[in-house]
């Protein structure tokens, strides 16, 4: 089932509640920052797991101790609450290991 595209007020309502995140390119955006690669590839591989049972895929890069992040519904052409739900199960990974 298709979830509905967010409109750019509850896109912007929700980036309110959320720390560090931003739209760019019509995606949520976040770049996080580790001691070192070692904590940046355990933040992704302890959220894969997490990731794998939402069904929902990141667009991610990891480069050294940081770990760049795209939120998109690719089916809904944009922002959906699966993106927000995403973004904030992310950062709950991230404060454990930062």
């Amino acid at each position: 089932m298709q979830l509905p595209k967010l409109s750019a007020e509850q896109v912007d309502a929700e980036l309110k509640q959320l720390t560090g995140w931003q739209v760019r390119e019509s995606k949520l955006h976040r770049e996080y920052k580790f001691a070192d690669f070692v904590h940046a590839f355990g933040f992704m591989a302890t959220a894969a797991l997490a990731i794998e049972k939402m069904n929902h895929h990141p667009e991610w890069l990891n480069v050294y101790n940081r770990v760049t992040v795209d939120l998109t519904t690719h089916d809904s052409g944009g922002i959906t609450k699966n993106d927000v739900e995403l973004a904030r199960l992310l950062d709950q990974f991230a404060i454990k290991l930062q």
